[in-house]
């Protein structure tokens, strides 16, 4: 059985950063993707940043140069790195873990809210 577990939300003043961690444990070894996503009430979940093993990091346009996706493959860990966090940023933000061995299996966190307020 595989967990991904996020870490790290909470609320924050407009211009702070904040960071996000994911670990997935149990039984999981050839890790393809790791990656964040987020989601605000009645809107779909949207792609925030992704780390494909062999490939350079891809970014939302609405948080590049803010944000900066990073992995530990010992680890079995991704970190999300976000600075001078906007209003809009505000969101539950998700783990996305990407297994390939002979099928792509597909894991997903259980959320962490991240409010950003004055």
């Amino acid at each position: 059985q595989v967990q991904v577990v996020e870490s790290g939300g909470g609320l924050v003043q407009p211009g702070e950063s904040l960071t996000l961690s994911c670990t997935a444990s149990g039984t999981i070894s050839s890790i393809y993707y790791m990656g964040w996503y987020r989601q605000v009430p009645g809107k779909k979940r949207e792609l925030v940043a992704g780390a494909t093993s062999g490939t350079s990091p891809n970014y939302a346009d609405a948080v590049k140069g803010r944000f900066t996706i990073s992995r530990d493959n010992a680890k079995k860990t991704v970190y999300l790195q976000m600075n001078s966090l906007k209003p809009e940023d505000t969101a539950v933000y998700y783990c996305n873990v990407i297994e390939v061995t002979d099928h792509a299996y597909d894991y997903w966190g259980q959320g962490t809210q991240v409010t950003v307020s004055a």
